[in-house]
C-alpha cells in the first residue's frame, strides 16, 4: 500500500514538471513570435485624444486634393474604442465618406473594402496596422504614396506614436505594386515633396494655402529643399515670403510687396519682422491674422518655438501660438 501511495506521488511530482515545462516552452515560443505578426501589446484605448462635444472626438486625419496633395484635417468622430483605429476606418474610401468630403473638394486615400485587420501600440511608440489585401488598390503611384504617407502621418499624429509598420494580410511585405518600400517601420518624411532633392540638401516643411471648392480653403503642407546646410527658421519664412511655385494650384495669405525683415528665436518666442516697404494698400486684421497663421504653422516643424510675434518695421502688431491647420 506505502509502495503504491510513494508511485502515485511521483507521477503527481513528475506530470506537475511536465506541465510547468510546457507552459514556459509556450511562453518563450510567444515571446520569441515573428515581426510579421500582429501582438497587441497595448491598446491604443490609451492614445490621448481631444474631446469636444458628447459622444465625439475630435482628431487629425489625411486626404487628398484635387492635385494629389496630403491634407491634414481635424474632423469630429463618433467616439468608439480604439481611437486609432476608429481614425483610419473613417478614412477608408465609401460614397458615405465623399459625400460628407464633398463641400471641401478632398477624397479618401485609403482604398474601398479595406478592413482593418490588426493594430498594436507598443512601448517604444511603433504602431502595426495590418490592413486586408484590398489596400493595395490604389490607381496609381502617387495614389499608392498618398495612402502609405498619409496613414503614417495620421497615426503619428498621436502622441504615442513615433513609427508606423504597414503590414497586409498579416504579413510583412518586400514592397506594395508600385514598388513603395514598406519592408520596415516608417515615420514621417517628405510630405508633399517638391522635386528631387540631391543627398545631403536639408528641407523645410512650408505651410502654402489650397481650394477645391468656394466652402473650404485650407492650408498645405509642402516639403522643399533649401540651399541651407541645416533646415532652420529663416530658410523656411524665406521660401513661404517667397510664394509657392508657379503651376501648383497653391497660394499664400502673404501679399506681394510685403518683405521679410528677419526673425530671431528666444526663450521659446520668434520674434517676426516684416515690413510694408513696395506695399500700397492697408492691410485689415482678418489679412494679418491670416498672415499669422500662414507664419505659425510654418515654424510650428521647429520645437524650439512655442509661440509667434509678428512685427512690422520692428513694432509688435500680434502675436499668436501655432494652432492646427484645419478643421471640418
Amino acid at each position: 500500500m506505502v509502495n503504491r501511495r510513494i508511485i502515485l506521488f511521483a507521477l503527481i511530482i513528475v506530470l506537475g514538471l511536465t506541465v510547468l515545462k510546457l507552459g514556459k516552452n509556450l511562453i518563450d515560443n510567444r515571446l520569441e513570435a515573428k515581426d510579421d505578426e500582429i501582438e497587441i501589446i497595448r491598446s491604443d484605448e490609451d492614445i490621448v485624444v481631444v474631446e469636444d462635444d458628447e459622444g465625439m472626438r475630435k482628431t487629425v486625419m489625411y486626404f487628398k486634393n484635387g492635385d494629389g496633395f496630403l491634407i491634414p484635417l481635424m474632423r469630429k468622430i463618433p467616439w468608439e474604442e480604439g481611437i486609432a483605429r476608429a481614425t483610419l476606418k473613417n478614412m477608408i474610401d465609401s460614397p458615405e465618406l465623399r459625400e460628407i468630403l464633398a463641400p471641401t473638394g478632398l477624397l479618401p486615400i485609403i482604398p474601398a473594402g479595406t478592413e482593418i485587420l490588426g493594430i498594436s501600440v507598443n512601448e517604444n511608440g511603433l504602431c502595426k496596422v495590418d490592413f486586408s489585401e484590398d489596400v493595395l488598390n490604389n490607381q496609381t503611384e502617387k495614389d499608392e504614396e498618398n495612402f502609405i504617407k498619409g496613414v503614417v502621418y495620421t497615426l503619428t499624429e498621436f502622441p504615442t506614436i513615433k513609427e508606423v509598420q504597414i503590414l497586409v494580410g498579416g504579413k510583412i511585405l518586400p514592397s506594395t505594386n508600385y514598388g513603395y518600400d514598406i519592408s520596415k517601420p516608417l515615420a514621417r518624411e517628405d510630405i508633399n515633396l517638391i522635386g528631387n532633392p540631391e543627398d545631403g540638401r536639408s528641407k523645410v516643411v512650408v505651410y502654402y494655402k489650397g481650394m477645391d471648392t468656394e466652402e473650404f480653403e485650407y492650408y498645405v503642407p509642402v516639403t522643399i529643399p533649401t540651399m541651407a546646410p541645416v533646415a532652420n527658421v529663416y530658410s523656411a519664412l524665406d521660401l513661404l515670403f517667397e510664394g509657392p511655385p508657379v503651376d501648383m494650384g497653391l497660394y499664400s495669405d502673404i501679399p506681394r510687396g510685403i518683405m521679410l525683415h528677419g526673425v530671431e528665436v528666444k526663450d521659446g518666442t520668434a520674434y517676426v519682422d516684416i515690413s510694408y516697404d513696395g506695399y500700397t494698400d492697408n492691410i485689415e486684421d482678418g489679412a494679418i491674422s491670416n498672415l499669422l497663421k500662414n507664419i505659425g504653422l510654418t515654424l510650428s516643424q521647429f520645437e524650439e518655438i512655442e509661440n509667434v510675434e509678428l512685427l512690422i518695421d520692428g513694432e509688435v502688431i500680434n502675436s499668436a501660438i501655432p494652432v492646427f491647420a484645419n478643421e471640418y
